[in-house]
């Protein structure tokens, strides 16, 4: 939901605009804090057990619990929600939509400076699908590792339902969110609940606790541990990884629903469980096996084993949906191959499904259950890509604030800075788990982002060797004139990716069948910048001549290219056409790899590979299949 949506909804009478609003709230609270609301589960437990662990003493559980009380108010209350979530475009938010409020001008992509800016958020981008891999493989491993407190003997039984839940969790994903999402809020609404209740149960037994607030605390917790206390801002870091969630969700809700379901429930329900577990350790120190389960009393635990598989299935729900939109954002803005994607909601564009990549997300989460065994295990992999992106995130806003915002340079250095403190120092210290399985997450985001910076690449080469062989529209029209071929009745379409030239399929076709139909269009479909384009500007009609038009539909890269929606918006400008009496022409490219400058030999192999598996432009546009002509295309890259 857009703000402009949001502001109609909030503004439609008192009542009407409160049981809005508080329904937004209960929305966010399945899909936005799902990743941040389950942290609970391990995060306390990795300070202390984890591979960097600190010693177990109550000064040590204090400095711990006061770093995660003001990494929170810092990190996620200050920096996303006070001043990120204003990095919008249309009401739209998330890393690639930030990258894109620094081309305001198409001009400016030839410089050096933004090049290296987009370079920054396509890798922050990238770095979000190592993310989704590690999250649904913790999140529901540290969930049901519950098991084990309930009966000791049920320990070898965490993996295997553990892989069965998340066979289940991708399976159903082909159905929609739309099917379960209106159980998410109120369970999530439960799941706080508990975490609050779990949490001032124990800090009641021990008030001492709530000394941590001070944040000298914290500063004297890193001079006694010195290095040691240091790394163990690696585990602290996970409490505050949903982080990018709140921004990259924010054009479903706006920002209103997000901060005040944070401020007003989840951010007290997070404090109360850490500084409740935090006050079982300082009277237990034995409960540190697993202090969240152990905050309930015996006769809970079950219960509470069940509620949390399914807020961590929940979390796990949100972070697929995002690499959804994620893969879909890079095939619009061309940093993709064309890929399946299905719309399961007829009424909310963002409810998407991505067979490719929700079957790689499976197989790979699956294979990090088996390798890493434990959730503590994987914590070790967890963090060292998100932090990544909470860096790049930050240099990506300051750059925005002072070249789109104007805002003034020490302003803009002032906040950086502050920024950039907590970031780098998370950052530092989770670089110490690169050995230990962070290497993981990395790793698929330069495969990420090599993939993608090559198919961008790649496709502005191809695009350059086709228009060194364009032939001019007036020519084409002078030729007709002096050698009128036979017309047919009906509309021919020929699907082009420039808006200059006559397209090689049109060529082909007059070349081989010698007709040409009454009607020819030439169609570009030209993806913008930002994520919405006004139905009113979508569509450029210009008649060329000789019953020749030319027509470019500008789609946002939050929108459906689908040939159906586009007949639609052709009709609002009084174009009409019938799908069924429509025939579409289109090139397949087959590339062959030369000596030609512009790319490294195996990148161009890597493009080629790309290209071959791309989804073909019948699926992407939704073409009917008994009426599209294909011809083959042999161009040298």
């Amino acid at each position: 939901m857009d703000q402009n949506s949001e502001g109609d909804l909030l503004t439609t009478g008192g009542g009407k605009a409160g049981q809005g609003l508080s329904l937004l709230v209960l929305t966010t609270l399945g899909v936005v804090f799902g990743d941040i609301g389950t942290s609970p589960l391990y995060a306390l437990r990795v300070c202390f057990s984890g591979k960097f662990g600190v010693p177990l003493t109550p000064d040590n559980v204090l400095g711990v619990l006061s770093l995660i009380l003001w990494s929170l108010i810092l990190v996620i209350s200050v920096k996303y929600l006070g001043f990120v979530m204003c990095a919008e475009n249309q009401g739209e938010g998330g890393i690639m939509v930030l990258t894109s409020l620094l081309l305001p001008d198409k001009d400016l992509r030839t410089s050096l400076g933004v090049w290296l800016l987009i370079g920054l958020g396509l890798f922050g981008a990238a770095l979000f699908f190592g993310d989704a891999m590690v999250t649904p493989a913790i999140s529901v491993l540290s969930a049901i590792e519950g098991l084990g407190i309930v009966a000791p003997h049920f320990e070898v039984a965490v993996k295997p339902v553990a892989i069965l839940v998340l066979i289940g969790l991708f399976s159903i994903q082909h159905r929609g969110t739309a099917l379960i999402g209106k159980l998410f809020g109120p369970v999530m609404l439960l799941w706080f609940g508990v975490l609050s209740v779990l949490g001032l149960r124990a800090i009641l037994g021990m008030p001492p606790v709530l000394a941590a607030i001070n944040p000298v605390n914290a500063m004297r917790f890193l001079a006694n541990n010195s290095l040691h206390g240091f790394l163990t801002l690696g585990a602290v870091f996970l409490v505050v990884t949903g982080g990018e969630a709140l921004y990259a969700d924010m054009g479903h809700f706006g920002k209103k629903p997000i901060r005040l379901a944070w401020f007003f429930l989840v951010l007290p329900a997070l404090l109360l469980n850490y500084f409740g577990q935090g006050a079982l350790l300082m009277r237990n120190s034995a409960a540190i096996e697993n202090p969240f389960y152990l905050l309930a009393p015996k006769w809970a635990i079950l219960p509470l084993v069940i509620l949390s598989t399914f807020a961590t299935i929940i979390a796990s729900q949100a972070v697929i949906s995002g690499s959804f939109s994620l893969a879909r954002q890079a095939v619009r803005l061309g940093y993709s191959p064309r890929l399946v994607i299905r719309h399961t909601s007829a009424s909310q564009i963002g409810q998407i499904y991505v067979p490719s990549v929700n079957w790689a997300l499976m197989l790979t989460t699956i294979s990090l259950v088996l390798a890493f065994g434990s959730s503590d295990n994987l914590a070790a992999a967890y963090g060292v890509a998100v932090t990544t992106t909470m860096v790049i995130t930050t240099i990506l806003f300051a750059m925005v604030a002072r070249r789109r915002w104007g805002w003034p340079g020490w302003v803009v250095g002032m906040l950086t800075a502050f920024f950039l403190v907590p970031d780098i120092s998370f950052f530092v210290a989770n670089f110490a788990k690169v050995l230990h399985g962070g290497w993981f997450p990395l790793a698929v985001a330069g495969v990420a982002f090599t993939a993608m910076a090559t198919w961008k690449r790649g496709r502005e080469i191809l695009a350059n060797r086709l228009r060194e062989d364009l032939l001019k529209v007036d020519t084409l029209i002078e030729d007709l004139a002096e050698n009128p071929p036979t017309r047919v009745s009906g509309t021919a379409i020929f699907m082009t990716g420039t808006t200059h030239g006559v397209p090689p399929a049109l060529l082909h076709n007059l070349k081989h069948n010698h007709v040409l139909h009454e009607r020819v269009i030439l169609l570009t479909v030209v993806t913008e910048d930002v994520p919405k384009i006004d139905p009113a500007d979508c569509i450029e009609i210009l008649e060329i001549g000789a019953g020749i038009f030319r027509i470019i539909a500008h789609r946002g890269f939050m929108e459906t290219p689908e040939i159906k929606e586009l007949f639609r918006l052709m009709k609002l400008k009084g174009f009409t056409m019938d799908l069924m009496r429509t025939s579409f022409f289109l090139g397949r490219e087959n590339l062959v790899s030369t000596a030609r400058p512009g790319m490294a030999q195996w990148r161009k192999s890597l493009f080629a590979l790309l290209s071959r598996n791309a989804v073909s432009a019948t699926s992407f546009f939704g073409l009917p299949v008994n009426r599209v002509v294909e011809f083959g295309l042999q161009v040298e890259i």
